[in-house]
């Protein structure tokens, strides 16, 4: 078939040379985008890289400051935590969530105290507290219990609001969670403090290197299926996060993020909510695991994987390649 309109219109014109191609590039990527996750473990000036997630490591609390220095240098606005709980305290009733020393909430005021201008955001769910790694409490024939689980989560949150967290982030995909929760950091005058809803949370194949930074993923009783999302599901993330939205979330997030880009793109698209996306560990390892093999260049797959997101309509990133993107971001 003959193109009327060559050579009058030769799209190659517009790839011609740098310049041109930044020019018209339709998405940038910044450090603002990104949100760095750092795992937290018990000890006196530790550092223990995790296997399954190379390059990545848990950090005692007293190490933080300074990665939270090199986050604020680096223009990267904000840190995710998550915490790998001692053995001895994960309990059936998830008791050290709501204990306002606990590693997360020392972390929080340990940042929060040394570097006060960098957000940090803190996950709300029981998985990295309960001896069986489920996000929430269970019955005597393994099934979480909503409400239960629900009405913990809230006085959790609330031990992360009063240590300084500026996002809480519920992961646990219990139903009303997030109204609960907004209820009850409004009562008690934490009405600052945003709720980022993992909203679209997928029972994924993704998730392993984090459960082994994390320290659940050997204590796991059967799956999770029964409260993270079926993969094959794409309208039921619409209806998931418009609940989330109508029971009071500031920000929305999709997870995990590259096998889930038509979910960013809907949920941004449709529901007009600021759209976060999770690049998780099993994505991260995968790249990692391309680079190392020679397959493929690592600063490359990064910045292209992180422009896929934002593509997408996803508003930020959560990202283990955080530091490398914004350094190379920066040139």
């Amino acid at each position: 078939m003959t193109n009327a309109t060559f050579p009058a219109l030769r799209m190659r014109r517009g790839r011609a040379s740098g310049w041109m191609r930044a020019m018209l590039a339709e998405n940038r990527l910044h450090p603002s985008d990104l949100i760095w996750p750092l795992f937290v473990c018990d000890g006196d000036g530790e550092e223990q890289p995790i296997a399954t997630l190379p390059g990545v490591s848990r950090h005692s609390v007293e190490r933080l400051p300074a990665l939270a220095r090199e986050a604020r240098d680096l223009g990267i606005p904000c840190l995710a935590l998550f915490p790998n709980t001692p053995s001895g305290l994960r309990t059936a009733d998830a008791k050290e969530a709501l204990n306002p020393d606990n590693l997360i909430c020392r972390a929080v005021r340990a940042i929060k105290d040394s570097v006060p201008d960098i957000g940090v955001m803190t996950d709300v769910a029981l998985d990295p507290y309960t001896a069986d790694g489920h996000d929430g409490i269970t019955d005597d024939r393994g099934r979480v219990l909503n409400d239960q689980t629900s009405a913990i989560l809230v006085e959790q949150a609330l031990v992360q609001a009063a240590a300084g967290a500026d996002i809480i982030a519920p992961s646990d995909m219990m139903d009303g969670r997030v109204a609960a929760i907004r209820a009850g950091l409004e009562r008690e005058g934490h009405q600052d403090v945003a709720i980022m809803a993992y909203a679209a949370k997928y029972a994924s194949a993704f998730y392993g290197p984090f459960r082994d930074a994390v320290g659940s993923g050997g204590r796991l009783k059967g799956d999770k299926r029964g409260y993270q999302m079926d993969p094959a599901n794409g309208d039921e993330a619409l209806r998931e996060v418009a609940l989330d939205i109508a029971e009071g979330a500031d920000l929305v997030m999709v997870k995990p993020g590259l096998a889930y880009l038509d979910i960013i793109w809907r949920v941004s698209r449709d529901l007009g909510m600021p759209t976060f996306a999770y690049a998780v560990s099993g994505e991260y390892a995968m790249l990692e695991a391309i680079a190392q093999s020679g397959g493929g260049d690592r600063d490359a797959l990064v910045l292209e994987t992180l422009l896929a997101f934002k593509r997408a309509g996803a508003r930020g990133i959560l990202t283990y390649h955080a530091p490398l993107a914004a350094r190379l971001i920066h040139g």
